[in-house]
């Protein structure tokens, strides 16, 4: 049977309610200086506000301390339970359902807060029994509603009528209902089918109080805690400015509205239409979308669906959003995430969305290329780069440390690749070298570890990592920055030599992705190529050939004389002799290598040799190509003078008869 759910769970930027009057105090968003002029009131205050919290809540330590019993008290009392029962060796399976409900009514107690921490925990069947995972996926859309009589006032509130001059039909009571708000389905005047998302009362008090008790908690641990080097207060901060972004449907209309532009294009893709004239603070009008968890596969399966490929889907928009556009959905559970009948991946709940600095977008691309091909001492400075560790860093320890570890996470190949072992691993060396994780890579942590729990949950085989490669070999290959551009050269060329493998590897990798465009490649190839910045690389190239050309007239001229000594009389032939084979430098050689990536070329989907065709003509009339030419001629030049040179220094006495000194040519 197909699971209707409209997430409630959405997001914006928090403008609070009087809980004596229950009315919105419009007040207008200021900034961190206005509001550093006046006291915070959480009952009026529009946006997350830490230092005025802090000096809000420092005067009110009797709440602050009931809050605190609130929750530690009965977490205490859960996990002595817990630990009680299983003392003797395990608990039976009724045991274990009954603490399982138990912790999501006590998750459901505490909170919002509490409940996202539910979410996330419900997403991870590798970290939680599969018990609990029943009881925790509850908290994604089927948590206790609040009274109608206050969701319909709130629509009054906000959209200026009541429910039933705004919607032609509104289901008397709510279909879902999540940590922030409740949903009900709806039909507006002109017939479209929309679902209608409603904030619970009280919100902003409530995170206001958990948010600052986790940011003292998390200072006290950032200075007592020797081990800690993150910065905990700025995730915290980071974490409280999402959160109190999620209480503004308004900005989350706005945030479905960019979302739509940027990957709703993307195949089997969808993102629902928002009604902005039937949106405020705390009411959302959207486009009601029929569907099914991923989670749901045996309903995915009857319907034909393949949730496998929906979660692939899911993968590669992630990483559009992560490292193309910078906008991402940082809350992907399953509730958020729906397959539609026609087969296409449909996002909801918009409320908890970040950006990625395109510095740090080119720096995770770098980060993974070097982590795959091993480059730990690349992989070292991109932790540079990403503020992990900071420039008067001593990289030379860290580098040996990086290849022990995540050689051991990498196996033997990218298939293997399993984001958590990665993360598990990367926290091994936290504790011994001077990491931090930056603020702005929490929600990032967060949204990548909840997508990968949906995919093992569908397919335990399922490798995160492993999809992703393919996406980001292509954007190194065709993104034309100048950042990816020395990122590829760095990564191609080491020592002197061209690592033909990696090429290899690179193309073979991009040619999976889905939106591969072999004509981008080329373009951006020869544009690279013959740029200032590509004089490097067309040096090494003119090298290379003149190298190649060097030994194939080298092996030519040694056949040429062996025939004329032959002929002469000067040596006999033998079996070795009379078949001439030309022996590259190494076992193989790179017309070998070329050879196989211009296989590996032609394979590829959208591969035309009329593409070639096409560039050939301009750029043999490039002033660049002439320099290679001349560069080519004089490097054989010096080659053919320094053997022949060689040849007369070493050989015999030129006078003596072939007889008594035979010459022998290398």
């Amino acid at each position: 049977m197909t699971q209707t759910i409209q997430s409630p769970d959405t997001s914006a930027i928090v403008k609070t309610e009087s809980v004596a009057a229950n009315q919105v105090v419009a007040a207008p968003r200021s900034s961190v200086g206005e509001r550093s002029r006046r006291k915070f009131d959480p009952f009026e205050d529009l946006a997350y506000d830490p230092e005025g919290i802090n000096a809000y809540y420092q005067h009110r330590l009797p709440s602050v301390i009931v809050r605190v019993l609130t929750v530690v008290w009965p977490l205490l009392t859960f996990a002595t339970r817990v630990w009680w029962n299983g003392r003797g060796g395990g608990t039976s399976e009724k045991a274990q359902r009954r603490q399982a409900k138990r912790l999501r009514e006590l998750l459901t107690d505490l909170g919002p807060a509490y409940i996202k921490i539910g979410q996330a925990l419900s997403t991870r069947p590798d970290l939680v029994p599969p018990i609990y995972l029943d009881e925790l996926t509850q908290l994604q859309d089927q948590l206790p509603p609040f009274p109608n009589n206050v969701a319909f006032r709130y629509i009054k509130e906000e959209l200026g009528a009541t429910p039933e001059e705004i919607y032609a039909e509104l289901s008397p009571n709510p279909v879902a209902a999540a940590s922030l708000g409740q949903v009900y389905k709806g039909r507006l005047q002109t017939g479209e089918t929309v679902a209608v998302k409603v904030q619970r009362p009280g919100l902003a008090q409530r995170i206001t109080l958990d948010l600052y008790i986790l940011r003292k908690l998390a200072q006290w641990a950032t200075n007592n805690v020797s081990q800690i080097r993150s910065d905990l207060v700025a995730i915290m901060d980071e974490f409280g400015a999402r959160i109190f972004e999620e209480m503004d449907y308004t900005h989350e209309g706005e945030n479905a509205t960019r979302f739509a532009a940027l990957y709703g294009h993307l195949a089997d893709i969808y993102v629902p239409r928002i009604y902005p004239e039937y949106t405020a603070r705390r009411v959302l009008t959207m486009e009601w979308i029929d569907g099914t968890k991923l989670t749901k596969l045996e309903e995915l399966a009857a319907q034909g669906i393949d949730a496998t490929h929906l979660i692939d889907v899911g993968v590669q928009c992630s990483l559009r959003q992560l490292l193309e556009h910078g906008f991402f959905h940082a809350d992907p559970h399953p509730g958020n995430l729906l397959a539609m009948r026609d087969g296409k991946l449909a996002y909801l709940d918009f409320g908890m969305m970040s950006e990625v600095k395109p510095y740090q977008r080119y720096g995770l691309i770098e980060a993974v290329v070097h982590m795959v091909n091993r480059d730990f001492e690349g992989l070292a400075g991109d932790y540079v780069k990403l503020e992990f560790l900071t420039p008067d860093t001593d990289l030379r320890p860290i580098i040996p440390a990086l290849a022990e570890v995540f050689n051991n996470a990498l196996g033997a190949s990218v298939a293997e690749l399993n984001f958590k072992s990665i993360t598990d691993e990367f926290s091994a060396l936290m504790y011994e070298y001077p990491f931090r994780v930056p603020a702005y890579y929490a929600l990032i942590i967060r949204s990548l570890v909840t997508l990968e729990g949906i995919a093992i949950n569908v397919d335990p085989e399922f490798k995160v990592l492993s999809k992703a490669y393919p996406y980001v070999a292509k954007r190194l290959l065709t993104d034309p920055s100048p950042e990816l551009r020395s990122s590829l050269s760095n990564l191609l060329f080491r020592d002197g030599e061209f690592r033909w493998n990696r090429l290899e590897n690179l193309l073979r990798n991009a040619s999976n992705s889905d939106d591969y465009d072999m004509e981008k490649v080329l373009d951006q190839t020869i544009e690279f190529l013959f740029s200032e910045r590509g004089e490097f690389i067309r040096d090494r190239i003119a090298d290379e050939v003149a190298k190649e050309l060097d030994h194939l007239g080298s092996n030519m001229m040694q056949t040429f004389q062996q025939k004329v000594r032959q002929r002469l009389g000067w040596e006999a032939p033998s079996a070795s002799q009379t078949t001439i084979t030309i022996q590259p430098n190494n076992t193989d050689s790179n017309l070998d290598r070329i050879l196989r990536i211009v296989d590996i070329l032609r394979k590829t989907d959208g591969f035309d040799a009329t593409l070639l065709a096409r560039q050939l003509p301009q750029v043999l009339v490039k002033r660049e190509t002439r320099d290679m030419g001349q560069r080519i001629v004089g490097n054989l030049t010096q080659r053919a003078a320094a053997r022949f040179i060689r040849d007369i220094l070493l050989a015999n006495t030129s006078a003596q008869p072939p007889e008594m000194a035979p010459a022998t040519y290398k």
